[in-house]
Order: structure tokens, then sequence, then C-alpha cells
């Protein structure tokens, strides 16, 4: 079958077209024809061995895809043959063909194209486990979203105003900052491009703790990490909760003396992980995902398509942090 692969250790100029052995639906497993596969900042990290979990080199990067049931393993009762479905895989997702745990799959429906299928579950889950299970957000609270114009930004923007909260969008342009506008924020800072000395990081707070009032932030979803950290922290609520969600910008450190000022919290946020020890409150969570999306309240945003062929392309502009929503490579029509 054919594949996108990485041969060597290197940025998205290096993935080539080439061929790997299809896979089998091994007990528990889908084979999935793959249709569409949405790009994350995870694949960015794994070509350039900085990810978790390293593979075997040639693999083909990719995680999150959309496609029909060609095969199913043994003990697998809740798919057939020909359903539609969105999955994690790990792996492999620029690939004609991925082997999947159907633990992982989601059935798609019938009215849901195969591109914005596919660029649902890791981003939206991510955000849902974040808001409901880890920062336990309420409604009429405050939310904070950094780096609101990306896939897991816009999927907080609108889940936080799902949920009742009021949300602040934080952004790097104007153009990113309208796109935030879109998905229904109540509030934009755009802010300036890191790194930051002494004074600017100062000056960054102050713009924050402007934005979320007076009371501050009662939950701050950070997906940018960096110096936008600290700054951020800074704006927190009495109380607050303060979600690590990733870090394109650098692995902060973070000011203890902080938390205890605010008698807040610095909680993690692991959506994979998460999905793997407690499938069964992760299948809630997309059931409420999809309950959302069919009353419009979300939906994902997939900004740009590209060809099969240019998938490093895409992976290319999500590592220089210049998408907005999400980027699809289409795999077959």
């Amino acid at each position: 079958m054919k594949a996108l692969l990485s041969y060597e250790t290197g940025g998205p100029e290096t993935l080539k077209m080439g061929e790997l052995d299809k896979p089998e639906a091994g007990p528990g497993q889908l084979l999935v024809a793959v249709k569409a596969c949405a790009i994350n900042y995870p694949d960015v990290l794994v070509i350039v061995d900085k990810y978790q979990f390293k593979p075997e080199r040639p693999f083909a990067p990719g995680g999150e895809i959309s496609g029909i049931v060609e095969a199913v393993g043994e003990g697998v009762t809740d798919f057939a043959v020909g359903d539609r479905v969105l999955a994690m895989c790990g792996n492999g997702g620029l690939s004609e063909y991925a082997a999947v745990q159907s633990t992982g799959a989601f059935k798609l429906p019938d009215s849901v194209d195969f591109e914005p299928g596919s660029a649902m579950i890791l981003t939206y889950g991510t955000t849902i486990h974040a808001l409901a299970d880890r920062g336990n957000l309420k409604e009429g609270e405050t939310l904070l979203v950094l780096g609101a114009a990306g896939g897991v930004g816009l999927a907080a923007v609108e889940i936080g105003k799902a949920m009742g909260a009021r949300v602040i969008g934080a952004v790097s342009s104007e153009e990113k900052a309208q796109a935030v506008r879109d998905a229904g924020a109540d509030d934009v800072l755009v802010y300036d491009r890191g790194p930051f000395d002494k004074d600017a990081s100062k000056a960054l707070a102050s713009q924050f703790k402007e934005k979320v009032g007076p009371n501050g932030a009662d939950v701050i979803y950070d997906a940018v990490g960096g110096d936008y950290a600290e700054p951020a922290l800074r704006s927190i609520a009495w109380e607050g909760r303060y979600l690590v969600i990733g870090f394109p910008a650098g692995i902060p450190k973070l000011p203890l003396n902080l938390t205890l000022l605010k008698s807040c919290d610095v909680r993690g946020v692991f959506w994979g992980a998460f999905a793997a020890r407690d499938p069964q409150h992760n299948r809630q969570n997309v059931d409420q995902l999809f309950n959302w999306w069919s009353e419009g309240k979300i939906a994902p945003k997939v900004t740009e398509v590209f060809p099969f062929e240019k998938g490093g392309e895409a992976i290319a502009k999500m590592g220089a942090r210049k998408a907005i929503g999400k980027l699809v490579v289409r795999v077959a029509d």
C-alpha cells in the first residue's frame, strides 16, 4: 500500500511516498481504508524523534483518520465492514490503510464528510476532557484560551461556550483573532510573538488581567506554553485551574509561588492516556461531542485540505504555527 513515510530523522521535507505492507485487523481491531488524515502537533514532533513514542522506521505519521471499515478483527462486535468511522491510530494515518483499536473508533454519521470527520476526535476529545474532567469548568466562569486559533484552541472556544462559560481567546495575529471571534469568543487578545524579556512578560500579564477582568480567569487552557505561560498564570482567579495542553512555544517553567498566592491548581491533560485507561468515559465524552455537533454548537474548522503526496507541507505549516483551525490530508477520494 502507498504511504507517506519517514525514513530518517528530520523535518517534513524528508518525508517520501513509499510502500508498506498492508496491515491486517488483529483481535479487537478494525482495518480502515483511510479517506482523510488530520494533522496535529504530535506529527511535527514524531518525525524528529521528539515525541513520547518513537516508532520504528520507516513509518507514516498521522494519528487521526476517517475512512471505511474494510475488515473486522476477532472479538469486535460494534462495527461491520462498510461502516464509516473516525479513529485514532497512534501513527500510520498517512497510509492507504490503517489498523486501529475498535475502542478508539467511532461511527461517523452519513451527514458528515470524511475531511471534517477526521478532524474531530483528537482536538475535541482532548478539549472536552480538559475542560469538563480536568478543569471542572462551570457555567458562568471565565475561560482564557491561549493559542485560540489552532485546532484545539478553536475547540476550546466552542466547547467553552457550549458549557456556558465566558471565553477569552488569545492569539498572535488579527487574522487569527477573527477566526476566534467567528467561533464565538466573547473577547480576543492579540499578543506579540515571544520570546519575552522581563518587561514584555509583565506587560503581557497586564494584558491578560485586563481581558479576563478583576476576578481573574477561572480556567486557563494553555496550548502554547513557552514564555506565554507565566504571564497567563498571573491572570488566574483564586482557586483557578491552569490546564497544560501542549508546548509548541517550548516547555515553560512556572514560579510555584504563584500557585500559593492564588491557591490555584496546575493540571496536566493527557487525553490519549485517559482514553486508553477509561474508554467508557471517553466514549461518553465523544457522544456529548456528537450531540453538540448535531445542535450546531461545535464543528471542526477544516481550513485547508492537502493532497496525499503533499502531506509533508501540511506538517510543515503546523510546525510553523501558521495553521488556523485544522489541516487535513485527503488520502483517497
